[in-house]
């Protein structure tokens, strides 16, 4: 009986991560789209560099209020309040819940409005205080800051959708960004004194059709909110009491991007441009199914964990990290392999040139080495906030932290931007090393007997990937030399290759992905 409950939830689970990874490959191909529009107007710019600091100081505020340490804390309450209370009990907290959240975003907005200058200063103090960069940054901060309240109240509502299984309309809501910074770059950029600023409204504007898209589907499930502001809700008062150290948790881990960003703004203009077109062609594997791995799994197990299924919680994680294996290291050996010829295909063209392609490709395979560890962190983490512990994550954040700023002084030297992506990685692969170790060690992910037998095969077939792949390499200077054309064909039937190889020898090895998914191989 309880193999047959682990089946079905594993198809549930998979149905929803399909769903979510197919509308997030829909954002995350537009949004390359977007980076590659981006790097054809404004290459790897100064007016670019500013931009980047503007867009990632209210994207570092989102990541706390929205994704980050208001989504761990909220998801698990709410998954409790749906599956032990009523309907109308449901309404009244989401509304409490809103309308604090609401209240907080307001005061940080403005604050942030009024010390624009500052947060340059903080965040990118290589810029100087009289340099056009600093300007260009210290305007589109003013600009992109009111973004944080709409795409906030927009996770607001998308966690509440995820929570009741409707994983749709949150996955596909960021398209919205994309296509309005596209259009904002090839044709609202004319009519601005630095054409670079027309980014930054854009970046508002997104903000404000995220939110308006969610409003319906809300509704459709009877949960609009309306903002009520009640501090002395006991759910508002349980959130806020595991927010405090996700909080903490969470700005660690996205400080050490800010950090990167510090260093970044010291070393040759065009730097800070390298590490953000790195950042963003390595989350494309990341996004599309590691963060929507982690956006299923975490409501399912906070109900499991309401329930007391302690075996269901085990056999889920194991479900999850299995999968991820088996998805994150031949994205993370392509990326690597293929890091110049991808950057060349997509991005070089316009003011983005095969200097900068050079440049961005250093960091994108120091970059690629983490990708397996980026993706477990999103999933373990989901693990620990289910249960609702927090404190466990945090310390081990706290522990990578230090350790990747002081691999940035020590990389920085000698590999300059690439440097500090490597720091990034290394500082990650320690931290899912003991998000794993601890879970483990709390008898709460317990794995099963077929880790040996996954293992052996998952060696093989990625070895057959990089050989298909070095049996096919070619200079970087051959690829700048073909016409575009020619490079998407040529990368095109490298990437197919190369995966149906990797699916072939897996199938040779006796694996099927139908016994996975329905959890059949963290069952025997």
């Amino acid at each position: 009986m309880a193999d047959a409950v682990n089946v079905q939830s594993a198809k549930k689970l998979l149905k929803s991560t399909g769903i979510v990874s197919s509308m997030t490959l829909i954002s995350r191909l537009l949004g390359f789209l977007r980076e590659a529009v981006l790097a054809y107007a404004f290459g790897a710019s100064g007016g670019m560099d500013a931009f980047i600091i503007a867009f990632k100081l209210p994207n570092f505020m989102r990541r706390l209020f929205a994704e980050g340490a208001f989504s761990q804390a909220f998801v698990p309450v709410l998954s409790e309040y749906r599956t032990k209370r009523t309907p109308q009990e449901v309404q009244a907290f989401i509304n409490h819940v809103l309308g604090d959240l609401t209240v907080v975003l307001v005061a940080v907005v403005l604050l942030a409005i009024i010390g624009a200058p500052l947060l340059v200063h903080i965040f990118a103090p290589g810029f100087g205080s009289n340099s056009s960069r600093f300007e260009l940054a210290t305007e589109m901060v003013r600009i992109t800051f009111p973004y944080l309240l709409f795409v906030s109240l927009t996770a607001f509502g998308g966690a509440v959708l995820n929570t009741y299984s409707r994983f749709v309309i949150p996955a596909i809501t960021p398209v919205l960004l994309n296509l309005v910074l596209i259009a904002a770059a090839l044709v609202a950029a004319f009519y601005f004194h630095a054409p670079i600023v027309a980014l930054a409204w854009g970046v508002l504007a997104a903000g404000i059709l995220q939110l308006l898209l969610q409003i319906p589907f809300l509704k459709r499930l009877s949960l609009l909110p309306y903002p009520k502001p009640n501090w002395q809700d006991p759910g508002v008062k349980r959130i806020l009491k595991l927010m405090i150290p996700a909080l903490f948790g969470v700005s660690v881990a996205q400080l050490s991007i800010l950090i990167d960003s510090v260093f970044a703004s010291f070393l040759k203009i065009g730097s800070v441009s390298w590490l953000y077109y790195s950042d963003r062609l390595t989350y494309l594997p990341l996004g599309v199914f590691g963060v929507a791995l982690a956006t299923v799994v975490l409501p399912h197990l906070s109900r499991t964990h309401a329930k007391q299924d302690n075996i269901h919680y085990s056999h889920t994680v194991d479900w999850a990290v299995k999968s991820v294996l088996l998805v994150a290291f031949p994205s993370a050996l392509g990326l690597l392999m293929l890091a110049g010829p991808i950057l060349a295909t997509l991005l070089q063209h316009g003011e983005f040139t095969m200097y900068d392609v050079e440049m961005t490709a250093q960091s994108v395979m120091a970059f690629a080495l983490g990708i397996p560890a980026f993706m477990l962190v999103k999933v373990l983490a989901s693990a620990f906030y289910a249960r609702q512990d927090i404190k466990a994550p945090v310390r081990i954040a706290v522990i990578a932290l230090i350790v990747n700023m002081i691999l940035n002084i020590v990389l920085v030297f000698p590999l300059a931007h690439a440097g500090l992506a490597l720091a990034t990685t290394l500082a990650s692969v320690l931290n899912a090393g003991l998000l794993l170790y601890k879970l483990y060690q709390q008898k709460v992910y317990l794995p099963n007997r077929s880790w040996l037998v996954l293992a052996g095969r998952l060696l093989l077939a990625n070895g057959v990937l990089c050989a298909v792949l070095a049996l096919t390499y070619q200079p970087l200077s051959v690829w700048a030399a073909w016409p575009v054309p020619t490079r998407f064909m040529a990368l095109s039937w490298r990437i197919v290759l190369a995966a149906l190889c990797y699916v072939a020898v897996l199938r040779a090895s006796g694996f099927r992905l139908s016994r996975l998914w329905t959890m059949e191989e963290s069952l025997s």
